[in-house]
């Protein structure tokens, strides 16, 4: 489930597909002992960083706490590097947080997971003497990291959907929904599929259904994340636009079996005129035996009347309550933020969360697709913000599952899927 994202066009792009999709985050701190988490708010000296395994290229993590530790030889942080499994990794942080441990100072959270982090008092507020600059950070990714109107988070790496096309077939991209299914037609003439994405019953089935919802403007939760607020007209005008993409033919039946891995090679095999998947595709496109290499381009997600909403991915810096060193932990996480960590996570091919760097001449050289990537990342919405994400999404999976396949009507699907995360926020 899960957040959300440098050497060659190809191998950058094709290192943030791993690096974005893959990549699993947690935190890790000074000592093995138990701490009042109201106590050592001024507390400094070593900490621990805890994230998943680090799988860039260029060792991001690794090349960032080097930087840190240069400059602050006595405040030095040391990097703990867990599972690259998600609920490994999870399952882990949850275990040292239960038991108050005050051995993981900095924790990286999947950004789905620092809802339910912050509900059980387990996250320092960033507030007060803790509280970020946010001034240039792209307000998307600071959305995803605040709960019931508090901010518990430093954005740190972040991740937008794109739209990847056939420019040898469609020269300009379709900026509605209305405008893509019109060009189907294209498909048609050249026996492909029209749209390619990710449908099957999976976490990404959640991230897709969010986008279009969030494209006519619904939503799932409210702000305390608890109340369902998807039985709306707004709700149901999107899941029925997905309906009926499927009912056309524009989403072909075999996408309901399709996560990111086959959609990328329906595209790719050049069985598909358009692909919805995460910016390492602009890589893996390109590279030999690809039958769209030099035949593609990138763009925003399609909306309703004009640039789509993408779903955000990437993760999250938080504060354990429980760190002894809480001082140092807040200035580490405005290091993560500040321009030379930033740069260092651009040019590993992780999406930055600095906006400027968008607009980086030598990083769009590097990586073309900065400019879409930005556009999406400014328009994307983060998945559910609630502490009950695993069956808040059940629900919204299960439910749209059913609808795309024609076993439920649209309006009894949203039904069951409010009723499902009522419960959900009810437990």
């Amino acid at each position: 489930m899960a957040s959300l994202i440098t050497k060659a066009v190809l191998s950058k792009a094709a290192v943030l597909a791993t690096a974005a999709t893959l990549l699993t985050l947690t935190a890790c701190s000074s000592d093995s002992g138990s701490s009042d988490s109201a106590a050592d708010t001024d507390g400094r000296g070593p900490i621990t960083y805890v994230e998943g395994k680090d799988t860039t290229e260029t060792g991001v993590v690794r090349q960032i706490i080097d930087e840190w530790n240069t400059a602050n030889p006595d405040q030095e942080v040391t990097f703990k590097e867990q599972s690259n499994d998600a609920d490994q990794a999870h399952d882990d942080l949850v275990q040292h947080l239960q038991a108050e441990q005050s051995d993981y100072d900095v924790m990286a959270l999947d950004v789905i997971w620092t809802a339910e982090f912050a509900a059980k008092g387990w996250l320092v507020p960033l507030e007060g003497e803790f509280a970020l600059d946010n001034a240039g950070i792209l307000p998307s990714t600071v959305e995803s990291a605040t709960y019931n109107g508090t901010q518990y988070a430093a954005p740190k790496n972040t991740n937008g959907g794109l739209l990847f096309y056939r420019s040898d077939l469609v020269p300009t991209a379709p900026t509605t929904w209305a405008e893509l299914n019109a060009s189907c037609t294209v498909a048609v003439e050249n026996n492909i599929d029209c749209y390619a994405g990710q449908f099957a019953s999976y976490e990404g089935l959640t991230a897709s259904v969010s986008e279009i919802i969030n494209a006519h403007g619904g939503s799932f939760v409210a702000a305390d994340g608890k109340t369902p607020t998807v039985d709306s007209p707004e709700a149901k005008a999107g899941l029925q636009s997905l309906v009926a993409a499927f009912e056309s033919g524009v989403i072909p039946a075999q996408d309901t079996t399709f996560k990111e891995p086959e959609s990328q090679q329906a595209f790719e095999d050049g069985k598909a005129l358009y692909l919805r998947n995460w910016p390492y595709v602009y890589g893996t496109a390109a590279k030999e035996g690809s039958a769209v290499a030099g035949k593609y381009s990138v763009a925003t997600l399609p909306g309703v009347t004009g640039v789509g909403t993408s779903t955000l991915g990437g993760y999250n810096a938080a504060i354990s309550a429980y760190s002894q060193n809480k001082a140092t932990a807040a200035d580490f996480l405005r290091f993560l933020q500040g321009e030379k960590a930033q740069r260092i996570i651009a040019e590993g091919a992780l999406p930055p969360v600095l906006s400027s760097l968008y607009d980086d001449p030598a990083l769009i050289t590097e990586m073309p697709y900065l400019p879409a990537l930005k556009a999406s990342i400014e328009n994307a919405v983060p998945r559910p913000v609630t502490p009950f994400y695993p069956a808040v999404s059940k629900a919204i999976q299960d439910n749209t599952f059913a609808a795309i396949k024609g076993e439920k009507s649209v309006d009894q699907a949203i039904a069951d899927m409010q009723a499902g995360i009522e419960t959900a926020g009810s437990n």
